[in-house]
């Protein structure tokens, strides 16, 4: 299996459809979540719409690399969440997440060897390879993050 199946094989676990690292995914996790859970706040956590535009908003941005674009996203942008205020709002949301989620995957399953190695955006942001590495790990954080969430909701 060549590295940018595996790479979006690993991607598509996360968000998606898989089961194997953390025995659940992002579309498991908020398949049945409503708009009111999901902006429910739990002490000091970030609420699970927060995390869900989070993640959003670097597989957008990455995605904007792998077809052309320029490296637009800012750190400090990543939780700038416009109101969500409705069940249509939310759905939106996470429509957004699965439909670029699928997207994403599907440009790293097209990557050979050759392109992982390149050089993303600038030298100081390393390889295509590290960067969608980092998405993989960064969403399986935040997927920890939702688990618990869910569960401290269901306390409240």
């Amino acid at each position: 299996m060549n590295s940018g199946l595996q790479l979006s094989k690993r991607f598509r676990e996360v968000l998606l459809d898989g089961l194997w690292i953390a025995n659940t995914n992002f579309k498991d996790q908020l398949s049945d979540i409503t708009w009111e859970q999901a902006t429910t706040k739990v002490d000091s956590l970030n609420t699970i719409a927060m995390l869900t535009f989070h993640i959003h908003y670097y597989i957008a941005g990455i995605l904007n690399v792998f077809d052309g674009g320029c490296l637009e996203i800012k750190d400090k942008f990543s939780f700038d969440l416009p109101p969500v205020e409705s069940q249509f709002q939310w759905e939106n949301l996470v429509n957004k997440l699965w439909t670029d989620s699928e997207k994403f995957a599907a440009r790293v399953e097209q990557m050979s060897d050759d392109q992982l190695n390149e050089v993303f955006a600038e030298e100081r942001y390393g390889t295509y390879r590290r960067n969608i590495e980092g998405m993989i790990e960064h969403s399986y954080y935040h997927l920890g993050q939702i688990s618990l969430i869910r569960k401290m909701l269901k306390n409240l």
